[in-house]
C-alpha cells in the first residue's frame, strides 16, 4: 500500500475531506488488484498520491456543481473516479473500450459504493449520442490533435473539454489548432489546478465548446 508521506496527507484532507476513508480505499484497490491487472505499473505505488490520485483530483476545482462528466479511456479510473471521489455532486460516466478494465472499474465502483458513476463500456466515437455531458475529461490518452475529435462529438455541440497534459501543452495546443476550431473549439487556454494544495500543479488544456 501507499503510505502517506506527512505533506501528502495535508493535501489528500484538503482535496478529500470527509471522503477521505474512500480515497484511501481506491489506492489500495490500484496498488493491489490494479497492478495484478496490469493497470497500473508496481513502480508506480510509491507515487500513487501524488502523481496521478492528486493529480487528477484537482481537476475537480475547474468543474462547476453538479456537471455531468464524460471520462474517455478511463483506466484505472484516472481522472475519472478521482473525480467521482472528491466531488460526490458530479455525474461521471466513464468510458472504457478494454473488458478488464471495465471489470475492474465495476468492482471498484461497488467496493466504493459510488452512486454517481456509469461505466460504459465503448470506444470514445462509438458512445456519441449515447452520453449526455458538460464536460469531458482524459488523461494520458494521446496527443490533443488525436483527443479533440474523440472527445468534444460526446459533447453534443456545447461544453468544455478538460484534458490533463505536461509540459508539451502549448506545443500540442498549436498542432491541433486546425482540428480544435474543426470541431467546434471556440476558447482553448492552458490551465494550473491545484496550486494552492499541490507542489506540482495540474496542467490542464481546457477547450470550451459552442454551437456556431
Amino acid at each position: 500500500m501507499a503510505d502517506l508521506t506527512a505533506e501528502e496527507a495535508i493535501a489528500a484532507e484538503k482535496i478529500f475531506g470527509g471522503r477521505l476513508d474512500l480515497a484511501t480505499r481506491y489506492v489500495e484497490h490500484l496498488a493491489t488488484s490494479g497492478i495484478e491487472r496490469g493497470l497500473i505499473g508496481p513502480r508506480e505505488v510509491p507515487r500513487l498520491w501524488s502523481r496521478h490520485v492528486f493529480n487528477c483530483a484537482v481537476v475537480a476545482e475547474l468543474i462547476d456543481n453538479g456537471a455531468r462528466v464524460a471520462d474517455v479511456g478511463s483506466g484505472a479510473g484516472l481522472p475519472g473516479l478521482c473525480l467521482a471521489v472528491a466531488r460526490p455532486d458530479l455525474y461521471l460516466t466513464l468510458i472504457e473500450p478494454l473488458e478488464r478494465r471495465v471489470t475492474w472499474l465495476e468492482e471498484v465502483v461497488m467496493d466504493l459504493g459510488l452512486n454517481n458513476v456509469e461505466i460504459v463500456r465503448a470506444r470514445a466515437e462509438a458512445a456519441v449520442g449515447k452520453v449526455e455531458c458538460e464536460v469531458v475529461t482524459a488523461r494520458a490518452v494521446s496527443a490533443l490533435n488525436t483527443l479533440v475529435p474523440l472527445m468534444i462529438p460526446l459533447l453534443g455541440g456545447q461544453g468544455e473539454l478538460l484534458a490533463i497534459k505536461g509540459r508539451s501543452a502549448a506545443e500540442e495546443i498549436a498542432k491541433a489548432a486546425n482540428t480544435i476550431k474543426k470541431f467546434g473549439g471556440v476558447q482553448t487556454e492552458i490551465l494550473v489546478a491545484g496550486a494552492q494544495i499541490l507542489a506540482e500543479p495540474t496542467t490542464v488544456v481546457r477547450v470550451k465548446v459552442a454551437r456556431r
